[in-house]
């Protein structure tokens, strides 16, 4: 399935309007790179991402000391887009049951979604069925149940406390028997700081892959956007051990300004596949980068008639 819904995030659009703007200015002294450079690391692209744009973009600057506007907003759009884009970025396709492991901090928005995924499957005429490996704690089941009937889509759990391993067996033999084209399967919060936890994923790993070639065939790690640099690093114990494939970026239609994209694109070294974008279930889609940053670079037609003093 390849990503075609663009994401659209007005906080970052008016984060990057500031970068517009910055633009006009007649000529540019020391002063006004440093206020480039608060103004990247405010939309959350990070100190390094800022820097080495900011490198790029002082080579568009004229002998008169002013920018050369075209050629700077290419050189972001190119440099941008070369940061998020990544050609392994095609989300999981072949011989029903296809199983798609969710990992992720508590407080990320996973149930939800694990929730919004299954609804966006359903909508391409999938059969999806969900298992609640998140044992650990009670309230995630109960929490994957009422989203499961609220996108009608089945749930397999066991009770509180129960091995994660058997949940994933159980629910697979179901897909089977049912013919399911996808099973999404929910994880513990916690993994990432306790060894018992993460141990408990890859034995899950293990026994889906004993009842599916090649299963888990997405691990699917979700990270909030509003977290920026901290969801980032609360998020690399399952980077370096969960065998993650891909990235779900959550609350994109918040205070975020969006860059956290570009950063976790760049540090986390695998593709951002969904984005969630608001709180309704629709909310959620294949993430397109070129688009994305196409979008967020693009001028507004009420920027036009702003002017920037020297």
């Amino acid at each position: 399935m390849q990503a075609d819904d663009i994401v659209e995030t007005i906080p970052t659009r008016r984060t990057f309007g500031a970068v517009r703007r910055w633009f006009r200015r007649s000529a540019l002294s020391a002063a006004d790179w440093d206020a480039l450079e608060e103004i990247l690391i405010t939309a959350d692209l990070g100190p390094r991402l800022s820097m080495e744009l900011i490198e790029e973009l002082r080579e568009t600057v004229n002998t008169d000391g002013s920018v050369d506007v075209t050629r700077a907003h290419k050189v972001m759009i190119e440099h941008l887009g070369d940061t998020i884009t990544n050609d392994d970025a095609e989300f999981a396709s072949g011989h029903p049951p296809q199983v798609i492991f969710v990992v992720g901090v508590n407080g990320v928005g996973k149930t939800t979604s694990i929730a919004k995924l299954a609804y966006m499957l359903r909508g391409l005429g999938h059969e999806v069925l969900l298992a609640a490996g998140d044992t650990f704690r009670a309230g995630a089941i109960d929490q994957l149940k009422i989203w499961g009937k609220n996108v009608g889509v089945s749930v397999v759990a066991h009770k509180a406390g129960s091995d994660p391993g058997a949940v994933v067996y159980d629910a697979l033999d179901a897909a089977k028997a049912r013919e399911v084209d996808y099973v999404i399967v929910d994880s513990a919060g916690r993994q990432h700081t306790n060894v018992n936890l993460m141990n408990e994923l890859s034995k899950m790993r293990r026994v889906a892959g004993r009842q599916v070639e090649g299963a888990p065939h997405e691990v699917l790690l979700v990270i909030d956007a509003m977290a920026g640099q901290n969801g980032l690093q609360q998020a690399q114990g399952f980077l370096t051990t969960a065998g993650v494939t891909g990235i779900v970026l959550t609350k994109l239609d918040s205070s975020a300004k969006g860059g956290s994209a570009f950063a976790v694109a760049r540090e986390a070294g695998v593709p951002i596949k969904f984005a969630g974008t608001g709180e309704r279930v629709e909310d959620f889609s294949a993430f397109d980068p070129r688009r994305f940053v196409k979008d967020i670079l693009d001028k507004r037609p009420d920027e036009e008639r702003y002017e920037v003093s020297e």
